[in-house]
């Protein structure tokens, strides 16, 4: 049975784990650390896709040390040969006595089998310590193994009565500099960032991380009649930065021509109520195994992916402003619910302070496995 001293061990694992976030996808986040005689021998964590896995790196911090030594680990030992051999012939290499592993991995290749190899051969093997956390930890990679879909996260910047521009269109700025750098911070962990042809016509964003992060996204427009204008910074700069253009399939191929000649990629699905499908996207993403999804608005595309039931998780700054104007846009639109009992309710958030504003980040569900 695990301990306390199981805990503190695994949650540094866990911290590891946490380093590799936008480097190591469509892969699994996992840290490892191995202990011998009550003191930390090695730590590693999966560093970046294709790279060595966090028990091998741990492994070999950790030298001679591993004889005998416990190895505390966020997700089950891989037992088949992807881009890197399998992390249980390592483990079993180095004479690890115990593997404490946060979760199983359901990847079908491993899938308990993992453990199973370990324990066929004699090591003590305990699967389940911190796995709420470990979970939450991979909702991305267990969604889109469970659905086939990317995880969507949800962010804008509203005032505090819920406005995310004036009645005239103006948004420039609503949140402060520290949180609009927190949100380049986050776009440079996502596959792709999503905005609506109004938002690209009104704003005329150019979607990239300021400060470059591990991923570069794909831009992504929902265009459904192709309006995206020749002169839109999206456009000027689609040779350099990957853009996808999202048409119904009744945009003139005239329009799907002309974007494709300036180096955007277009994607035509069926239409409902004149807009590309989102589910038909949203499918499309996955097969393309993108894992994090960022969406930016504007007010009716934020309300598609509610109404669709897609958002997984949500990234609000509040700022301590009022705009006020019944015409002026609220930050999610689309047809919302009839009932306040209805209502999408976060399953976990949390609230901290970003210069003048307030910024609530919050999960819809809990651990990857509802992502249907």
């Amino acid at each position: 049975m695990p301990d306390d001293r199981d805990a503190l061990w695994m949650a540094r694992a866990l911290e590891l784990a946490e380093r590799g976030r936008g480097a190591v996808e469509p892969n699994p986040l996992v840290g490892a650390v191995v202990v011998r005689d009550a003191k930390v021998v090695g730590e590693g964590w999966h560093e970046g896709f294709g790279q060595a896995h966090a028990e091998v790196n741990a492994l070999l911090a950790a030298g001679e040390a591993t004889r005998g030594a416990t190895l505390y680990v966020t997700l089950e030992p891989c037992c088949h040969y992807g881009n890197t051999p399998p992390c249980t012939e390592a483990v079993l290499r180095a004479g690890i006595r115990r593997v404490v592993a946060a979760m199983g991995d359901p990847f079908p290749q491993v899938a308990g089998r993992g453990c199973q190899i370990l324990r066929e051969a004699g090591l003590d093997v305990i699967v389940g310590l911190a796995e709420v956390e470990a979970r939450r930890l991979n909702a991305p990679y267990l969604k889109l193994l469970k659905t086939g879909r990317p995880y969507v996260h949800a962010k804008w910047a509203m005032s505090l009565d819920g406005k995310i521009a004036t009645r005239k269109g103006d948004s420039k700025w609503i949140s402060s500099e520290i949180s609009r750098k927190r949100v380049h911070a986050l776009r440079g962990r996502m596959d792709a960032i999503v905005v609506g042809i109004g938002t690209a016509l009104a704003d005329d964003p150019m979607l990239t991380a300021r400060s470059p992060g591990p991923r570069r996204p794909v831009r992504i427009v929902l265009d459904g009649e192709g309006r995206l204008p020749a002169q839109a910074r999206l456009v000027q700069t689609a040779t350099t930065e990957p853009t996808l253009i999202v048409t119904a399939v009744e945009c003139p191929e005239s329009r799907v021509r002309s974007l494709q000649a300036l180096g955007c990629e277009v994607l035509s699905l069926p239409s409902v109520g004149g807009r590309p499908n989102l589910v038909g996207l949203l499918d499309e993403l996955g097969r393309r195994r993108m894992t994090n999804l960022l969406v930016e608005g504007g007010s009716e595309v934020l309300g598609s992916f509610l109404d669709a039931g897609a958002i997984d998780e949500v990234h609000v700054d509040v700022a301590p402003i009022l705009i006020g104007g019944r015409q002026a846009k609220t930050a999610v639109g689309g047809l919302g619910v009839d009932r306040v009992a209805d209502a999408l309710r976060l399953a976990e958030w949390k609230v901290e302070r970003a210069g003048d504003d307030y910024y609530l980040h919050g999960w819809i569900r809990n651990d990857g496995r509802n992502g249907e």
